[in-house]
Formats: C-alpha cells, sequence, structure tokens
C-alpha cells in the first residue's frame, strides 16, 4: 500500500520527524534558517495528505485550491494567523496548533525582554564591547526600577497570568485588560482589572500579550503610546501586527514614551534597515518567546501528533477552534 505524502516546511527536531516517518513519505524543506518558497509550496501540496507547517508559511485559499488531497494541517505554534482556518473548516480540513506548552517558556522570555529594556543591558553590553567604557560614572546607562513599579498586561490569558506571576516576585502592583475578567488571577495574583485607558495611563510597563485577529490589528498605535508615561516601557510579546510599528518608532523617537522591546514584528524576518532598528531605546529579538530547547522540542512533537491524529481521522489531541 503506498503511504500518503506528508509535506514539512522546515527541517525539524529529530523526534517529530522519526514519528512523521513512521506514518507516510515525509517530504521535508531541509533547511533550518530559511522559509520554503510559496511556489515550491504550491508544487509539493499537490499529492500531499499531510501539511506540517510554522508560523512563517502563508497557507491560504490559493495554496489549499492545489492540494485537492489534504486531509490535515498542523503548525509548530500556538497562533495561527498565517493559515486561513476558516477555508481548511470549509473543506473539512483539520487543523492543529500546539498551545500551553510554550506557556512558561514564553513567560520567562517575556519577563526577561522587560529587565534587559529596563536595564539597557543590550546597549550596555555594546557600549563595554565597542571600548567606550572609560570609567564609572554616577548616572552612566542609567535605566528604570522594576521592583515596586506598576505593571499592566493587556490580554490575560495563560502567557499574561505566567507573566504576573513571575511579577510578584519583584513586587509590582499589577493591572490587567482582558475581553472578560479573571477573578481568579485577581485572587490569587492580586491583579487589578481596569480599562485600556487607565493601564495605560498608570503602567511603568506595558505588556502586550493578545492573539493576532482583525479587532486586535494596531491595537497599540499613537492614540495608545500617547497616554502611556514618558518614563513607560512597551513590551510585545504577542504578535507584530497588533502594534502599528510606524506609531510606535514616533513615540520612542520623540521621548513620548522611554523605552520598547519587541519580540515580534509585523513582517519577519524584520529587515536590517528597519526605522526601529536604529533606535538605541528599542530592545529587538527575532521571535524567540518559545526558544528553549526542551519548549521546541515538545512542539514539535505534538504537532507531529496532531498530524498523525488527522492522518488516522481521529480527534486532533489540539484542533484550532474558532466561532
Amino acid at each position: 500500500m503506498k503511504q500518503k505524502k506528508i509535506v514539512v516546511t522546515r527541517n525539524i527536531p529529530e523526534e517529530a520527524m522519526a514519528l512523521l516517518k513512521e506514518h507516510g513519505n515525509v517530504y521535508v524543506w531541509d533547511s533550518v534558517d530559511n522559509v520554503i518558497p510559496y511556489e515550491t509550496l504550491v508544487e509539493e501540496i499537490k499529492d500531499a495528505a499531510a501539511l506540517y507547517t510554522i508560523v512563517g508559511d502563508r497557507i491560504d485559499k490559493n495554496l489549499l485550491d492545489h492540494a485537492p488531497h489534504l486531509e490535515v494541517i498542523s503548525t509548530m505554534a500556538v497562533g495561527y494567523d498565517n493559515i486561513d482556518v476558516a477555508e481548511a473548516r470549509r473543506r473539512g480540513i483539520p487543523v492543529g496548533h500546539t498551545p500551553g506548552i510554550l506557556t512558561e517558556t514564553t513567560a520567562d522570555l517575556t519577563f526577561a525582554l522587560l529587565m534587559a529594556t529596563a536595564r539597557r543591558l543590550v546597549e550596555s553590553s555594546d557600549y563595554l564591547r565597542q571600548g567606550q567604557w572609560k570609567s564609572w560614572s554616577p548616572m552612566l546607562l542609567t535605566g528604570q526600577d522594576i521592583y515596586g513599579a506598576t505593571l499592566g498586561i493587556i490580554g490575560m490569558g495563560r502567557i499574561g497570568e505566567s507573566v504576573a506571576r513571575r511579577a510578584t516576585g519583584f513586587d509590582m502592583k499589577i493591572l490587567y485588560h482582558n475581553r472578560s475578567r479573571r477573578p481568579e488571577v485577581e485572587e490569587t495574583l492580586g491583579a487589578v482589572y481596569c480599562s485600556m485607558e487607565d493601564l495605560l495611563k498608570k503602567s511603568d510597563f506595558v505588556v502586550l500579550l493578545v492573539p493576532a485577529s482583525s479587532e486586535t490589528r494596531h491595537l497599540m498605535g499613537e492614540a495608545e503610546f500617547k497616554q502611556m508615561k514618558p518614563s513607560a516601557v512597551f513590551i510585545n510579546a504577542s504578535r507584530g501586527s497588533n502594534v502599528d510599528e510606524e506609531a510606535l518608532y514616533n513615540a520612542l523617537r520623540t521621548g513620548t514614551i522611554w523605552g520598547a522591546g519587541l519580540d515580534v514584528f509585523e513582517t519577519e524576518p524584520v529587515a536590517s534597515d528597519h526605522p526601529l532598528l536604529s533606535l538605541p531605546n528599542l530592545v529587538a529579538l527575532p521571535h524567540i518567546g518559545s526558544a528553549s530547547i526542551h519548549t521546541r522540542i515538545k512542539m514539535a512533537v505534538l504537532a507531529a501528533q496532531n498530524l498523525i491524529a488527522g492522518l488516522r481521522k481521529e480527534p486532533l489531541p489540539f484542533e484550532v477552534k474558532t466561532k
């Protein structure tokens, strides 16, 4: 019996690849760093039964039109805004993702990004390495205090709650804004629910952790940055499309806000000549929120398990559920 074809759009950990090879004939775009060309994916998907994808791939209606035999799509990610889920569902193709397992790792990175931005760690390291450190100086590379500051979290989901838990160790006052209140978080972590406007005005650190959607596109723009304190730090560890990058650039350049840390950008990979990257008060990372060895392997394996379940016509362990 001929094995079904599985298309894998990136070289993934061997633990996951071994599972896939047990259940089909695997085509893999054999690169660690480079995205599979869209035209190549269109060609390879024509006779495929399963697609294993990542956040950098565009899975749209046109691609699905070229995939008459496709039975399941599985992404090695929590977010799925790169996939036309509604179109896949219309065709009876389930879509799997990997929620939950990257929560703590991403919360670690988010808080690390907050600390690095507040204390100017990247700038200070560059200052030293470039031979600029001549002597100790009273106000040299001074940053913002974290201990006892007010943290505002926009999006109190799993990751937001985990970031708030870390903030309690720094005796931070925690404000949050969410689509719905989280009484259990208020009780256990002392978080205070408030309007978006109040959160922006009162917070020393604003952390954005909402999913990408049409409702959250450019949720943070010129008006929102103007409501923040001039001494405030903005952190985005969600999706790049949630921020108006031109508005953020202007806010940082003019001193409307003090600093920002980004793990995500609207277009990824971000161009090296992007205006934001020219600013000394921005810490920028290449979308490494879940990038611990342990977590990435778990994500890869879970994505493989989702895909295998789809080939077996079984319920996916973690299927994307949308209204």
